[in-house]
């Protein structure tokens, strides 16, 4: 066992428009920018208790930790329970269970009144941003997001690590093929490097984010999150600057994921662990 080289992500507290797109989004380089949303009303609304109020009677998709199957859809739920019920959960003990790319705000459109959108210089999709729960300890596996987008990552109550690679790190990423992930069995916190020797080369980047922080998360780039309290988080997207990465997009969209869906239902569990397997293969090649 042992610990991936890491850096810590650059901090400012506040940051002009002109600086943000040269400095980071050109460079494509992660930041973190602290003091981004303290004139936004959800800097001081957003909390656990805040949802519950206004959302605990909605239904909610829950997802954990549990390794790809065969059975399950892509981007399929594992559970459902009431949010108010969820939140509960969250705040007694920790759990796996976390919301992942739920649309609350199209459920309680009151939320949408909390935020203002970013003027940074790059052009943000204007559709309702999703938002990202998690309990004490929970991870989300290490990925890359299968639209290649620039995002503004915003987090709210409590206190989450997020572990970013850039794209040039892939080839000791152990990437999963015709998905968006690393191998399932790697833990980020503690690898294992006699299983996974390919780990021991790769360089990221790391930041503890804090409520109401902002994180740019440039696009292409790998992610692992933990949560180190209760908490949650909002996405804002900006479509891909480089047109190898739209490319690559447009194929994960309208091909690559309904190529994977069909094999799964074809040839079932003998598909994921081919790719398993391939993942290994093809990252110790590079070494």
């Amino acid at each position: 066992m042992g610990r991936i080289q890491l850096t810590e992500i650059k901090r400012v507290k506040e940051i002009s428009k002109e600086d943000f797109y040269n400095n980071y989004v050109k460079k494509q380089q992660p930041v973190v920018i602290e003091n981004f949303t303290e004139d936004w009303p959800a800097f001081s609304k957003w909390n656990l208790n805040y949802i519950k109020e206004i959302a605990g009677n909605k239904i909610v998709p829950l997802y954990d930790d549990r390794p790809v199957s065969h059975k399950d859809g892509f981007n399929e739920a594992h559970a459902k329970m009431k949010m108010s019920d969820y939140i509960d959960l969250l705040q007694s003990k920790p759990t796996n269970y976390r919301i992942f790319l739920y649309n609350l705000m199209n459920e309680v459109p009151q939320l949408q009144n909390d935020f203002k959108w970013p003027k940074l210089g790059i052009r943000l999709v204007k559709q309702l941003p999703m938002l990202f729960f998690g309990g004490e300890n929970s991870k989300v596996f290490m990925h890359f997001d299968i639209d290649y987008s620039n995002i503004l990552h915003f987090h709210f109550h409590g206190e989450k690590q997020c572990i970013l690679f850039a794209p040039n790190q892939t080839p000791f990423m152990y990437k999963v093929p015709y998905s968006l992930i690393s191998r399932e069995d790697i833990d980020f916190d503690n690898p294992d490097f006699e299983k996974f020797p390919a780990l021991k080369n790769a360089k990221g980047l790391v930041c503890n984010l804090k409520h109401g922080e902002m994180l740019y998360m440039p696009e292409g780039y790998w992610h692992y999150m933990k949560y180190i309290t209760p908490g949650f988080s909002m996405s804002l997207r900006a479509f891909p600057r480089k047109p190898s990465n739209l490319a690559k997009a447009i194929y994960n969209v309208f091909f690559m994921r309904h190529y994977d869906n069909f094999m799964r239902k074809r040839k079932g569990q003998a598909w994921i662990d081919y790719k398993n397997e391939k993942a290994i293969i093809d990252t110790h090649k590079n070494l």
